[in-house]
Formats: C-alpha cells, structure tokens, sequence
C-alpha cells in the first residue's frame, strides 16, 4: 500500500493538531491541581506511582504515622514535601527501606 505525499502530509498536520491539543489539555490539568500553602498536593495514585507501591503499602504508612497526610472532603492528600521527607527517612546506606 503506497501513500502520496500530499495524504501523507495531511495525516501528518491531523496528527500535529491533535498533539497540540492534547498539550493544552495537560497545561490545563496541571493548573488546576491543588495547591497548600503554595505546595502541589498530591493524591494517593500520585504517592504509590511515584513510590512505586500498593494502595494497602501506603495505607499502613499512613496507619504507622510514617507518612503525614490530610484529608479533605474525604480524601487524603499529601503534599510533596512529606513525600520527599517519608523517603528520605526510609533511605538507609544507599538503599530505601520502606518497612
């Protein structure tokens, strides 16, 4: 199956726009995310995404009082300072142990 040019530019402009799109939505996104005290506040699929961790992992950090969090209107929050704290704390002779 042979393309011209001209389709193929075509494809390609289509496929531009919908890049330029889908950048303006994440611009938006990230404007609209919450803010504490001028701080990111991150949720719990931001932490274990970013811990690489389960749900039931950060529950019992939570649970431990080795990870500070606040909710609001039922959902817990985080912001990314006690993010970057929790792990330093866990960070043991170059290996971070999270137990």
């Amino acid at each position: 199956m042979n393309i011209d040019r001209v389709e193929f530019l075509a494809w390609m402009e289509r496929i531009m726009r919908r890049f330029d799109i889908l950048a303006g939505d994440i611009e938006v996104r990230e404007k609209k995310r919450l803010n504490f005290e001028g701080e990111m506040l991150l949720d719990n699929h931001d932490v274990i995404q970013m811990l690489n961790i389960t749900y039931r992992s950060l529950q019992n950090y939570r649970i431990k009082g080795k990870i500070k969090y606040f909710m609001i209107s039922g959902k817990v929050y985080y912001t990314n300072s006690q993010v970057q704290q929790f792990v330093r704390d866990c960070y043991h002779g170059g290996k971070l142990k999270l137990m």
